[in-house]
C-alpha cells in the first residue's frame, strides 16, 4: 500500500474527481428530485457496484484489452453510448404529469420493483462506459510504488477505496437534490422541465461517448 501522505492524496484526489458532474452524478440527483432521497441512494449504489466491476476487470486485465483492443473498446463504447442515449430519449418523451415530487404511494412490491430497476440503471450507466475501466488502468497504478509484491492486490484494494470513497460525495448529490426538491416549490412545479435537461444531457453523453477514441490509438 502506499504510505500515509500518498493514500490520503489519493484519497483527496478521488473526492475532487468524483464532485465533478457527469452522467452518474446526474442520474443521481435525477432520481433524488424525482422520487426522494432513498431513489438517489439507491442510485449511488448501483453507481458504485458498477465501479467494483471496472476495477475487478482492470485488475485482471480487461482494462488493458480495452486500452489496446480498438474492436474491445469500439464494442463497449457503442453499447453504452446506446444506454445513455436511450436514458435521455425516455426523459425526453415523459409525459410532463409523471415527474411528481411526492408521487402517489405504490404498492409494496411495485416499490421494491422500482427500487430494484434504479439500482439497475445506476449500475449500467457506469459499467457500461468503457472510460471508467481506462480510468481505472490510468490513475490507479500512480499511486502503486514500484517495488510492490502484489501489484495486483495493491490495486484491488486502491480500486475499491476509490470506490467506496465516492459514497459520501454521491450520498451528498442524492441529500442535497432531495431536500431542494422538498423545500423548493419552483422545483416541484417544474421537475417534468427538469426531466428535459437530462434527457438532453444523457444524449449528449452518450453521443460524446460515441465519438471518443481509444485513448491508445
Amino acid at each position: 500500500m502506499p504510505d500515509t501522505p500518498q493514500l490520503l492524496m489519493f484519497i483527496a484526489a478521488g473526492w475532487l474527481l468524483n464532485l465533478t458532474p457527469g452522467p452518474d452524478v446526474l442520474f443521481i440527483v435525477n432520481q433524488a428530485l424525482k422520487s426522494g432521497v432513498r431513489a438517489g441512494l439507491v442510485a449511488a449504489l448501483g453507481i458504485v457496484s458498477g465501479c467494483f466491476v471496472h476495477v475487478f476487470a482492470a485488475a485482471l486485465g480487461v482494462g488493458a484489452l480495452l486500452a489496446a483492443s480498438v474492436t474491445a473498446f469500439t464494442v463497449l463504447k457503442w453499447l453504452g453510448a446506446a444506454y445513455l442515449t436511450w436514458m435521455g430519449l425516455r426523459l425526453l418523451l415523459k409525459r410532463p404529469g409523471a415527474s411528481a415530487v411526492v408521487p402517489a404511494q405504490p404498492e409494496p412490491d411495485q416499490a421494491v420493483v422500482d427500487m430494484h430497476r434504479i439500482y439497475l440503471h445506476g449500475f449500467l450507466t457506469n459499467v457500461l462506459n468503457p472510460k471508467v475501466a481506462l480510468f481505472f488502468l490510468a490513475f490507479v497504478p500512480q499511486f502503486i510504488a514500484p517495488g510492490a509484491t502484489d501489484k495486483v492486490a495493491v490495486f484491488l484494494l486502491l480500486g475499491l477505496l476509490f470506490s467506496l470513497n465516492s459514497l459520501p460525495i454521491n450520498f451528498g448529490y442524492a441529500w442535497l437534490a432531495a431536500w431542494a426538491a422538498s423545500r423548493v416549490q419552483v422545483v416541484q412545479r417544474t421537475l417534468h422541465w427538469l426531466d428535459r435537461i437530462a434527457g438532453v444531457m444523457f444524449v449528449g453523453f452518450g453521443l460524446k461517448l460515441a465519438m471518443s477514441d481509444n485513448p491508445a490509438h
